[in-house]
């Protein structure tokens, strides 16, 4: 069984990871995932987007935290920690993302786990998401203790074409 290590990315290595990170949104996106971006989707499409998300962590508004196994990233996922003045235990969960290559392995849990913890220790005690209504991705939430808010139709695009719906969730957790 192979060994992930989960780790929290700081601004240098949110940089560097840029690549890597842009491999596994094009997987994602390309496997079906309807996370923002459409088909075709090619790692260097996904550039300027990370490039954004390491500004984010860099400005201290984004968590990124990375499953890596030998050195590959497999799997990432972010918190939006910097929110309005009236909603500083807020945060907003964006992007689970596990390559295909990488799934059925538990790294979506761990990843979740991971991020919870992260958003806790900077005073975070709600976190909110929102995710394709049918999607795979649908399923994981509750299993991990999120709670089901409700479905807005036609929210969203499949990256395929398309509308779908979105369903929103929360879990509160321990600050």
């Amino acid at each position: 069984m192979s060994e992930f290590e989960i780790r929290l990315l700081d601004e240098t290595e949110a940089r560097d990871a840029i690549p890597a990170l842009a491999e596994v949104l094009s997987d994602c996106v390309e496997g079906g995932a309807s996370v923002g971006f459409m088909q075709p989707y090619p790692p260097e499409a996904a550039l300027a987007y990370w490039r954004g998300v390491a500004e984010a962590v860099a400005g201290g508004e984004t968590l990124l935290m990375v499953a890596e196994e030998t050195g590959r990233i497999l799997g990432t996922v972010q918190v939006g920690v910097a929110q309005m003045p009236n909603q500083p235990h807020r945060g907003d969960l964006k992007k689970l993302l596990v390559h295909r290559d990488a799934r059925g392995k538990g790294l979506a849990r761990r990843l979740m786990d991971a991020v919870e913890r992260a958003a806790a220790a900077r005073g975070k005690t709600l976190l909110v998401l929102d995710t394709a209504t049918g999607s795979d991705a649908e399923a994981i939430y509750p299993r991990l203790g999120w709670e089901r808010v409700g479905v807005i139709p036609d929210y969203a695009m499949w990256p395929e074409g398309g509308l779908c719906a979105t369903t929103f969730f929360y879990k509160r957790i321990a600050a």
